[in-house]
């Protein structure tokens, strides 16, 4: 399991992947990017490095690969969980 929420993405060659982890996000930007001169791009890449020589803390290298991920369009919308949709049910009288 991931140290984050995870973060679903499609590349632009349309390989699909739930990015969770300062490992994953680097997979990812090994793929396949609209822009990978892009500044978020690099940013993501300089920070997502530096976190893994422990040099920047994870949460904000993950945030950034998320932002840039974000901005070049990248981030699917992933569905509810099995467990939120039956929170939902059972809080739906409540919230009205």
């Amino acid at each position: 399991m991931g140290d984050f929420l995870p973060l679903f993405i499609k590349l632009i060659d349309g390989k699909t992947m739930s990015v969770s982890s300062i490992c994953d996000a680097e997979i990812a930007l090994k793929g396949q990017w609209r822009n990978k001169q892009a500044t978020a791009y690099k940013d993501a890449c300089r920070l997502i490095a530096s976190a893994k020589d422990g040099i920047c803390k994870p949460s904000v290298a993950f945030s950034a690969f998320k932002a840039a991920a974000l901005g070049q369009g990248l981030v699917q919308r992933s569905e509810k969980s099995a467990a939120l949709r039956m929170l939902d049910e059972v809080s739906k009288d409540i919230q009205n």
